[in-house]
């Protein structure tokens, strides 16, 4: 599984955004998790990026580190 790399920052920055972008779908603005719901609300820009937009910006960060890996390395 070349994607996976943990002991990537880039790799880290995009799974925080993916994750950012599905919990602010998934959260409920009302009830015993709005707290949590606002807080993903302020980690997100509240309303500056949609939640598609965060998880579409993960997956890009991550296959961009793969590519320019493989790049440095020779194995296009």
């Amino acid at each position: 599984m070349r994607y996976v790399r943990p002991k990537s920052l880039t790799w880290w920055a995009g799974v925080l955004s993916m994750l950012t972008g599905t919990a602010s779908v998934a959260l409920p603005a009302t009830g015993p998790l709005a707290e949590l719901a606002r807080l993903v609300a302020l980690l997100a820009g509240t309303g500056d990026a949609s939640p598609s937009g965060l998880v579409f910006l993960g997956l890009g960060l991550i296959g961009l580190r793969d590519r320019i890996e493989r790049g440095f390395r020779g194995d296009a």
